[in-house]
């Protein structure tokens, strides 16, 4: 052994060979295993295999030998003992691979784990192995880990892997290929993607049915494909013909019976316990909900039933679970916290706190208030806070106070919605310019026109917002009146026609689109509606007429011609797929967005039709365009709830001139027409 460990490292003192020879000869089996491993020659030490010239090699290279590391031939790993393949060394892993036979029961090549009695060989899915009751559970079930000690056996059901830190996602969570190392928790562990036998995508298989593997997307959607089998008339779960023309039960189709959750009896998917999520999902929101009465009161039974009755279970469960405004709910159901608006605004996760208060103003847990203006009082209160001087900061408060906030008031009391963005833009160049008076030791009564010039031309746009400023502290006898110039308006672009029908027909004929995105991308390049109105349109607004569904925008209601009828009438009586947790089940928008009880925001309406190439404003523009150089003003402005003085310079943008348009209706009035 010395030779042959001399003739691979000529370097190498014959007495550090033999302190790595000693150290790895344990037992006289080691050193009948290590002779007749080196009997081929020195080749065998470069391979690193078998096991026992893997430990002689780490021995050798750790006394200063030279020779390679023993490494897999097949992957490059060094972290496990190598098995001798020909004239190389494998990990076992990738030996097995290389052993790998097509299995006598699904037919795909895999290791072999078993052979049958006829000597067919069977993989780790397909071969029998014995049941026994688990010592955790109690149920009897294939064995994960067998007892051993005091512990018991344990069902793949019960096991946990051992928990460490994930070496890819970092996070401490259960692992596997703990002891080589190499821990990888079950989100990061590499599955095998193959065709799925519904939708043909390539995708990891959730489990394998008679017509194929099916991945989760399809296997959830099979699940949850309920309706009247044409077989035996009951409402069953349909599961053939495969996909969504399922018609029959597993029953009438001569399947394997589904599982049935052990609670409801109804055909689902158990998620924990042998039930289905929606009865996890009610247990758990009981379990949240239930106060020091051992009861859920009366005010929070709105939110129990909207939480219960979630479109997303899944979802609602892991919201729960681990999200922030689950902790802050427990907390006002044990009475631990008030549940009222002043709470929420001083709880330290205001993010979680605010997505909270949605819920409960949403399900009628607390009175509604106007939330773009609370946000701006404690927005104002805040910067008024940071501002140095005594005097600049008492002049901000006033301004703010009684012309800001108070316009938003009376808009709020009327009923009308908020922009909030001008207001701020007002303040902040308040600020702004009294923080630049104060830097060159001026007061606002000194202001002149030459320095309001300077100023408005080093700073940004947004400065010519002080005009509302300036004008109430000359009011006030706090600054002389001076003058700040219109900006000219950038008119923009015009998406082009022929884009603006193409996309159009792409809109309402690709049925892969989400209808949401399908119906709002309609309204705004055929009707030009602004993003703002196109997202505060609710279902009252959609008026059938006999065989006629029209939709009201302004006074009058405009016909919809198909197929937009039938997008909008559809997105109406299902609503959008997705909706925020503990959204009630019924909303009065055709657009509901994922706060709770709101609608979806303008920002991110405009985020999803820019995916598909649709620019909001210029593709506004090019719609308005359209029926300004086809309709009059008057009709426009009607029909549209726009502005008369709009809807005229809209007409003049197209060309059109409808200057006699009311002398033409009086002369058809006098004719009798």
């Amino acid at each position: 052994m010395a030779a042959r460990a001399a003739e691979a490292d000529r370097s190498l003192a014959a007495d550090r060979i033999a302190e790595a020879i000693e150290a790895t000869v344990t037992s006289p089996a080691v050193l009948r295993d290590l002779t007749a491993a080196l009997q081929p020659g020195p080749q065998v030490l470069f391979a690193g295999a078998p096991a026992v010239v893997g430990r002689l090699v780490r021995e050798l290279i750790a006394r200063g030998s030279q020779l390679p590391l023993p490494r897999c031939a097949s992957c490059g790993g060094s972290h496990r003992p190598l098995v001798r393949s020909g004239e190389v060394g494998l990990c076992p892993r990738c030996r097995a691979k290389e052993l790998a036979e097509p299995c006598g029961g699904c037919g795909e090549r895999r290791p072999v784990i078993a052979r049958d009695p006829e000597g067919s060989p069977r993989c780790w899915r397909c071969c029998d192995r014995p049941r026994r009751r688990c010592g955790i559970c109690g149920r009897e079930g294939f064995i994960a880990r067998r007892a051993r000690g005091d512990q018991p056996d344990i069902c793949n059901s019960c096991f946990q892997p051992p928990p460490a830190t994930c070496s890819i996602c970092g996070r401490e969570r259960p692992c596997w290929f703990v002891s080589v190392g190499r821990p990888i928790c079950a989100s990061c562990s590499p599955r095998k993607s193959v065709p799925c036998a519904h939708c043909g995508k390539r995708r990891p298989p959730t489990a394998r049915w008679s017509e194929g593997p099916v991945c989760e997307p399809c296997y959830r959607a099979a699940r949850g494909r309920r309706g009247v089998c044409v077989g035996c008339g009951a409402e069953r779960g349909l599961v053939s013909p495969p996909g969504p023309d399922a018609k029959l039960c597993c029953d009438c189709a001569g399947l394997a019976p589904l599982a049935r959750c052990r609670d409801c009896g109804v055909e689902d998917r158990p998620y924990h316990d042998g039930r289905c999520v929606h009865c996890v999902l009610a247990e758990r929101a009981r379990a949240l909900l239930t106060g020091p009465g051992e009861y859920i009161t009366a005010q929070l039974t709105p939110l129990y039933e909207a939480l219960v009755a979630a479109r997303q279970p899944f979802s609602a469960l892991n919201w729960l679970r681990s999200g922030a405004g689950s902790a802050i709910l427990a907390d006002l159901a044990a009475a631990k916290l008030d549940i009222s608006h002043e709470t929420l605004d001083g709880h330290p996760r205001r993010q979680a706190a605010d997505y909270l208060r949605q819920v409960l103003v949403a399900n009628g847990v607390l009175h509604e208030r106007n939330e773009p203006l609370a946000r701006t009082e404690r927005w104002v209160r805040q910067v008024v806070k940071n501002i140095g001087r005594r005097e600049d900061r008492r002049m901000v408060n006033a301004y703010a106070t009684w012309v800001v906030l108070r316009r938003l008031r009376r808009r709020a009391d009327a009923g009308e919605v908020i922009r909030t963005r001008h207001a701020k833009n007002c303040t902040n160049a308040a600020i702004r310019l009294l923080g630049w008076l104060d830097a060159r030791g001026c007061r606002l009564a000194d202001l002149g026109q030459g320095d309001l010039d300077e100023w408005l031309g080093a700073k940004y746009p947004s400065s010519y917002d002080v005009r509302d400023f300036l004008n109430w502290a000359a009011r006030r006898k706090f600054a002389p009146t001076l003058q700040v110039p219109l900006l000219a308006r950038n008119q923009g672009t015009v998406l082009d026609d022929d884009a603006r029908w193409a996309v159009v027909e792409r809109l309402l004929r690709d049925d892969n689109l989400d209808l949401t995105d399908r119906a709002a991308g309609c309204l705004l390049l055929l009707f030009g509606q602004p993003l703002s109105r196109i997202v505060a349109i609710t279902v009252d607004q959609i008026v059938s007429r006999e065989t006629e569904i029209h939709l009201r925008l302004g006074r009058d209601e405009i016909p919809l011609p198909e197929p937009l009828c039938e997008l909008v009438t559809r997105l109406a009586a299902t609503g959008r797929r997705y909706v925020g947790i503990g959204s009630p089940p019924s909303t009065p928008w055709l657009f509901p967005g994922l706060l709770p009880g709101q609608p979806l925001t303008a920002a991110r309406l405009g985020d999803r039709l820019a995916r598909f190439g649709i620019d909001a404003r210029a593709a506004r523009r090019s719609a308005l365009i359209h029926l300004a150089a086809h309709l009059p003003a008057p009709v426009l402005a009607e029909m549209l709830n726009i502005a008369p003085g709009t809807a005229v310079q809209w007409v003049k943008a197209s060309g059109g001139d409808w200057s006699n348009y009311a002398a033409m209706i009086a002369r058809e009035h006098d004719r009798g027409l």
